[in-house]
């Protein structure tokens, strides 16, 4: 009993020494002196602003009209509804870049309380979970790569589903299990590659159990482990289905093998588990000298290339991990295989092992970065440092450690060796001989640390090894992998990102498209190569942008309008043949009337002609232009024509048509009158518009169509004067649906579960290919009383010709801008 009592205070220190490293590394965050940026800022932060807002003002934040014409922010796993996130959202109407920063960095401080328990629960020196904890939260990209926030997230969950997935197998509990599956749910809600592997991780986990353990094993985990992943299914059933139907639609489904491999972690990247900072990753007076900057067939920032844990733990897997093969023990051998798996994977296109992963792991084609990888790297790489540390410290006889220091060091060596001679050879000798230096010394404090826990382990009581530990790794974690220009930033840099802004760009777009109650218009804003943290600003200001950044876009309106990962440069900008200049039909139609610009607009659009847009202001950040002919966002239109909108959109043509005569249309409307243009005199009034609820009174004296110009999607509803109607596919992209002549009162909803059942039972009844219609459909239906034999104009929408969905190209258009490209960095 008093055993146990001294381990327990033993870990409740190690617990308090680790909330204490994190307390003071994380500081530069919490104290509101720098704040996490890139993606955190221009893409996590507006999400959650969004969803804040979305929530305090009585809102559905399941849909997003700020971005990309409309969105369905319930099924993007970034858009974070279902992750703890919502509690910030509750809480705060508007949560400050610091609350956010905390949550992110929460998620660090509870994955390494994990590891802590993963070490109690079996017994393990409170030494090694505490050193298991410290590797985990600020090791390799853990701390590197913060700024991916569901990465981040992801990889905390991991860390929670580990211990009880473990503890499960212990034990036999059922209550683990079914919490261990709550906690993989929850890695798995923002579906990215670490929460793949982590996955894979903790399968292997079971596996290796019932492997060792053979069929008393099985017997007595079977049910713990089904139940678990039960509860695993149905944390993420609804979540991860209206995603799959999401990223169906999306230009992103599947990653082709040539583009995931521009991810590959590069083989001389490893060194920076040796020498932190090698290629001046950090150092704001240093170029950036690293692999990435040669090897054009690569595609990564420097901030992925960095994998240092520390010294003392990667001297620990050398000495004696290695040394004395304690690595092979048993109890973590399966987790040392994991371990080399991930550095294969991580390592990508340099090894024949990716491509057979690729073509034979499921989930794998879904994301590119094989580097990504180096998350799990971090985190098996604690784990088996911290066990190590355990074994030094609880063997009852170690014997010498000269040969095993003389091996380490021999090792060490060459690879500082290495290392230097790598800078040589590329020119950079003046730029690496302080980090390699520095590395010399942080191993030379490690193997005195080992030292001094091995030869007085006995003397030194529990909290001086304790200190120890948690003062060295916790400084070296500190100097070499804190607060840098990839992690840390100034929170002024991201001030258009603040509700109250006084930015004057931000201020004079809003005053231009406020609108009075019921007023037709609805105008959108396009931002144009503003900088990195601008093309989410609309989702913090509640106006909305034609474009934005997300890698989930969906590819109808991406192939017409134009969109990439994100706008940050205008040289980024793509027109379509359906959008080949500002002066367009579909500009019109969207609602396109301001543009704010970096540069001059005809820099960017070489076709636009004098006149076409009227530059209305000029501020600090960028010219403003107004387009004169932008359409209202709710239109009533007396007309319709049939029209192959696949054939448009290839080819950029429009019938010649008046579009507040003539409605286009990809299928014959019930009850129609004859096709071609009609005047009419009509009062439209949008009367609510919200994120999931949008009303628009009309009163024709023509039977006719309401136009709504916002992205029509599968899992929208609308009602005609309280009565379910169709909606109609619209002018390629919008919603239609059919009023008669008199007064009526039209709703729109979104309706995600009811719609994504509805399109699942579309799916299981849709005809064979080969049964489907072989007529090629014609280009465009132009003239007045024009049919279409095109499959997808089939009245019952139940068959539509495939698309074929090509890479996207590199996110930095060569020749780009002139811009700074610091936002590179978190590419």
């Amino acid at each position: 009993m008093r055993r146990l009592d001294v381990r327990g205070a033993s870990y409740l220190l190690a617990a308090i020494g680790f909330v204490c490293a994190w307390s003071i590394l994380c500081w530069p965050w919490l104290s509101g002196a720098v704040t996490i940026p890139f993606d955190a800022k221009a893409h996590f932060q507006a999400q959650i602003q969004f969803l804040a807002q979305a929530l305090h003002s009585g809102q559905s934040p399941f849909w997003n009209h700020n971005v990309f014409g409309g969105s369905p922010q319930v099924a993007d796993p970034q858009s974070l509804i279902f992750s703890p996130a919502i509690l910030l959202a509750l809480i705060s109407p508007s949560p400050s870049f610091r609350e956010v920063d905390a949550y992110v960095l929460a998620h660090l401080l509870f994955g390494g309380l994990a590891m802590l328990m993963f070490f109690r629960d079996r017994g393990w020196h409170p030494a090694g979970g505490l050193i298991a904890a410290l590797v985990f939260a600020f090791g390799a990209s853990a701390a590197w790569r913060v700024q991916h926030v569901g990465q981040i997230a992801s990889l905390a969950f991991f860390a929670i589903a580990f211990w009880l997935t473990a503890r499960m197998l212990q034990r036999g509990s059922l209550l683990s299990g079914i919490f261990a599956g709550l906690a993989a749910g929850f890695m798995v809600l923002e579906p990215d590659q670490v929460a793949l592997l982590g996955g894979y991780v903790i399968i292997g986990m079971v596996v290796a159990h019932w492997i060792s353990g053979g069929w008393p094993a099985i017997r007595t985990t079977f049910v713990p482990s089904v139940v678990a992943a039960i509860a695993g299914l149905v944390t993420i059933l609804l979540p991860l289905l209206l995603t799959w139907l999401f990223a169906e639609a999306t230009t992103r489904p599947e990653i082709d093998f040539g583009v995931a491999v521009r991810g590959s972690l590069h083989p001389l990247s490893l060194l920076t588990a040796f020498v932190a900072d090698l290629f001046g990753a950090r150092d704001p007076n240093v170029e950036f000298w690293g692999p990435y900057s040669a090897d054009g067939s690569v595609y990564l920032s420097q901030n992925m290339a960095q994998v240092y844990v520390g010294a003392l733990p990667v001297l620990l897997l050398i000495v004696p991990g290695l040394t004395r093969g304690w690595l092979w023990d048993k109890a973590v051998r399966p987790l040392s295989l994991l371990f080399v798996f991930m550095v294969l994977f991580a390592l990508g296109r340099y090894t024949p092992a990716f491509h057979v992963i690729y073509e034979y792991l499921p989930g794998v084609k879904q994301f590119r970065r094989p580097a990504d990888a180096t998350f799990l790297i971090g985190a098996l790489g604690a784990v088996l440092s911290g066990y190590v540390l355990h074994r030094l410290l609880s063997e009852e006889s170690l014997g010498s450690l000269k040969r095993d220091f003389a091996i380490g060091g021999a090792v060490l060596a060459s690879l500082l060796a290495f290392a230097i001679g790598v800078a040589v050879t590329e020119g950079h000798f003046a730029d690496a001989w302080w980090p390699s230096l520095s590395a010399t010394l942080w191993f030379v404090a490690a193997a005195l640390v080992v030292v001094a826990l091995t030869r007085w382990r006995h003397a030194v009581g529990p909290v001086a090894g304790l200190l120890l530990v948690t003062g060295v790794v916790g400084a070296d974690l500190g100097v070499n992998n804190g607060p840098n220009e990839s992690t840390a930033l100034p929170p002024q840099m991201y001030d258009v990102l603040q509700p109250e802004t006084k930015n004057e760009t931000i201020r004079i777009l809003k005053t231009l498209v406020a609108q009075p109650e019921g007023s037709p218009r609805r105008d959108r804003v396009e931002l144009l190569g503003m900088g990195f943290e601008w093309p989410n600003a609309s989702m913090v200001h509640g106006f909305d942008h034609t474009l934005g950044y997300n890698p989930l876009r969906l590819a109808d309106f991406s192939d017409a309008v134009g969109t990439g990962d994100g706008i940050s440069r205008w040289g980024e900008r793509k027109f379509p043949p359906l959008f080949p200049s500002y002066r367009c039909r579909l500009a019109d139609l969207l609602g396109l009337r301001y543009i704010a610009t970096r540069v001059p607009i005809d820099q960017v659009d070489h076709k636009l002609r004098e006149g076409d847009l009227k530059l209305v202001a000029f501020t600090g950040d960028a010219y403003i232009y107004e387009n004169p002919r932008a359409l209202p966002r709710a239109q009533f239109v007396a007309g319709w024509q049939l029209a192959d909108f696949e054939g448009m959109k290839s080819a950029g043509q429009w019938p010649d048509s008046d579009p507040q005569q003539v409605v286009l249309l990809d299928t014959v409307p019930p009850d129609a009158v004859p096709e071609g243009p009609m005047t009419s005199n009509a009062d439209v009034k949008l009367t609510r518009y919200e994120n999931t609820e949008v009303e628009i009174t009309v009163t024709t004296d023509k039977p006719g169509f309401i136009v709504l110009n916002d992205i029509w999607h599968p899992w929208w509803r609308a009602e005609l004067d309280g009565t379910e109607v169709e909606i109609l596919k619209a002018n390629v992209l919008f919603r239609a649906v059919q009023v008669p002549a008199g007064t009526h009162k039209v709703h729109f909803s979104f309706r995600p579960v009811e719609g994504a059942i509805a399109e699942l039972r579309n799916r299981v009844e849709e005809p064979r290919i080969e049964d489907a219609p072989t007529t090629a459909p014609p280009l465009v239906a132009t003239g007045p009383g024009a049919t279409s034999t095109s499959p997808s104009a089939a009245e019952d929408g139940s068959w539509h010709e495939s698309r074929d969905i090509r890479d996207e190209p590199e996110p930095f258009a060569q020749g780009a801008s002139s811009l700074p490209v610091s936002s590179a960095l978190v590419r």
